[in-house]
């Protein structure tokens, strides 16, 4: 155990900030869209400013509240080994996932990532239309 610790110290510190986490401002700045051409499936990447934080959360009895524009919506949290996963699935059926991982950035932040699974028969300026992937990190605010 004494090796282990010499070796991963880091890694355990952070992965208990992350675990114990009660609120959490994340940014994704890079983007892919993804959707099935007429022959074959197509990707685009491009910058993103998407900014989300994360409220009330508690790993434990796995719940968390997303801050939007619009209210505050109730969604699942899940924390697993460095992982901390937020999960919103839409009563109308699209899922989003949210991972903060508990390795850090050049600028020091937590990696994350978050899927959208979505899709439109055509595509809505501004809202989700099709498969996406944003890329970003997140701080922990408290």
């Amino acid at each position: 155990i004494t090796a282990f610790l010499f070796l991963f110290p880091c890694s355990l510190s952070a992965q208990s900030a992350l675990a114990k986490a009660t609120r959490i401002r994340c940014v994704f700045n890079l983007v892919t869209v993804g959707t099935w051409g007429k022959e074959l499936n197509e990707a685009k990447t491009k910058p993103a400013n998407l900014i989300q934080e994360f409220e009330t959360i508690n790993s434990d009895e796995g719940t968390a509240q997303l801050k939007a524009g619009v209210g505050k919506y109730d969604i699942i949290v899940r924390y697993a080994d460095g992982y901390l996963h937020f999960i919103q699935s839409f009563l109308n059926g699209p899922l989003y996932t949210t991972t903060i991982l508990d390795k850090k950035t050049a600028s020091g932040k937590l990696k994350a990532m978050q899927s959208r699974h979505e899709f439109f028969d055509f595509a809505l300026p501004g809202i989700t239309s099709s498969p996406e992937q944003y890329l970003g990190d997140c701080e922990i605010l408290q």
